[in-house]
């Protein structure tokens, strides 16, 4: 594409690096104003940007290894970046757009969540940034809610944005031979899942065996050592059974409903989930985050039950090889995966929808689909997630060989980019229009910028 349109499309990019970039895990421990002497670089409307809010995203962008080109002229274009951020929150609050304290509050715990199994534990983020996480929260919420306030904003701007198909044809011959994205082999795979039953005996010799544990700790017994010695979550097992510290809404409801009625040093009956029995202990409460240690106990499966699934599955393989039923009709009929409502078809957590490029796939289904053809179903598949086992039989729905992108097998993706440039078109528009009206005022440090946009009005 021309350097123009890679520049618009690196700038729209760039407004979606995630606002809270100054959290990130990798970044140093110490405060950027330990190494920075901080200040207002620029003004928008009434929202100012500080020189830390550039140095984060640089930093941020430097520990990633996406740097390219100069630091100078990577920090000009965050600069940049930024000063469109406040160009938004500034109609947004023109506007009266508002998110209410629990939409940020929601968004908040989403983000913690995600920064705590980051570091491994609440304690481990505090030591990191040198804060309480109260103190950490209080610093992030602003940010949070400006950004869904900007969001909001972009949103509205764009609403009304469409393409129709002799657009999407018109943007795909526009685009220069040599930059025609390349697009690699991806599958679709769809799977049936037999669960062998698990007898009614065998359930009881699991609690059994975690009565006896609760009787042992009550007299006298180690709790954490009987987790090394006897437990089935091999993730916790070394740690003496410890989970480290979770708020509501990270474990299986079951579980989290007995550990929050404990208190610290108790013991709770058998617990039932999904992954088997459990005994929890209570370690500590530190407000609305608790840390507890477990042994869990999965009730095993009899060889018998283990050969009737797999035979059930080489039933079913066989009646889909011979034309007799088709692959989407014995998804409903059989399969014991709660995913069956997808039509059976394996989602892809990065993209979200069916489709895997090969490295996305993990190497044991791998070895399994890359021998069928599209169509094929395989042979039933022993697997054993979280101490659980089950057979299961993968079907190849598509495979695609790696292309250059093109409007038959990839109208979809081309329709995206063609929505996208559309949308950057109209934000371009309206960043012209309120440029000229808005109050802004941009500090020395970055007045020798060459931006792409007419920012400095004197």
């Amino acid at each position: 594409m021309p350097k123009t349109t890679n520049m618009k499309i690196f700038r729209f990019a760039l407004f979606f690096i995630p606002v809270t970039c100054w959290l990130t895990i990798s970044l140093p421990a110490q405060s950027l104003q330990d190494t920075v002497i901080d200040g207002v670089v620029g003004i928008v409307g009434g929202n100012v940007i500080l020189k830390s809010d550039v140095e984060n995203q640089y930093f941020q962008i430097r520990s990633q290894g996406n740097i390219q080109g100069t630091a100078p002229k990577l920090k000009c274009q965050i600069f940049e970046n930024l000063l469109f951020q406040k160009l938004l929150l500034h109609q947004a609050q023109v506007d009266s757009i508002s998110v209410t304290d629990a939409q940020v509050e929601l968004e908040m715990d989403r983000r913690m969540r995600y920064f705590i199994s980051q570091a491994g534990s609440p304690d481990r983020l505090e030591e990191h940034f040198g804060k309480s996480l109260l103190e950490i929260k209080n610093e992030l919420r602003d940010v949070i809610k400006e950004q869904m306030l900007t969001e909001q904003e972009q949103q509205k701007i764009t609403k009304d944005a469409s393409i129709t198909p002799s657009e999407v044809k018109a943007f795909f011959k526009k685009i220069p031979k040599d930059s025609i994205p390349l697009i690699n082999s991806e599958f679709e795979i769809g799977m049936i899942v037999k669960q062998p039953l698990i007898s009614d005996t065998e359930k009881q010799e699991a609690k059994d065996k975690l009565k006896g544990f609760k009787e042992r700790i009550a007299k006298g017994d180690d709790f954490s050592t009987l987790a090394v010695l006897y437990s089935e979550d091999p993730g916790s097992s070394k740690q003496g059974g410890e989970l480290g510290m979770f708020k509501r809404g990270e474990m299986r409801p079951e579980f989290e409903a007995a550990a929050f009625r404990l208190k610290p040093g108790e013991v709770s009956d058998i617990v039932e989930t999904e992954d088997g029995y459990h005994l929890i202990q209570m370690i500590e409460r530190r407000g609305e985050y608790i840390n507890v240690r477990h042994i869990l106990v999965q009730p095993k499966v009899s060889l018998l039950n283990l050969g009737k699934a797999k035979a059930t599955l080489d039933s079913v393989a066989s009646l889909i090889t011979n034309k007799k039923t088709t692959f989407d009709i014995a998804v409903v009929k059989y399969s014991d995966d709660p995913g069956k409502n997808s039509g059976g078809l394996m989602i892809n957590p990065v993209s979200g929808n069916s489709r895997f490029e090969a490295s996305q796939i993990d190497a044991k289904i791998f070895f399994v689909i890359d021998k069928l053809k599209t169509g094929d179903v395989s042979s039933p598949v022993l697997t054993n997630e979280r101490g659980k086992q089950d057979y299961r039989i993968y079907f190849l729905k598509t495979r695609t060989n790696p292309h250059k992108a093109n409007l038959e097998d990839d109208y979809a993706r081309i329709q995206q980019m063609a929505l996208d440039m559309k949308k950057q078109e109209v934000i371009d528009e309206w960043m012209t229009k309120k440029v000229n009206s808005t109050y802004i005022s941009i500090k020395d440090d970055f007045r020798n910028c060459s931006f792409e946009r007419k920012w400095i009005k004197n």
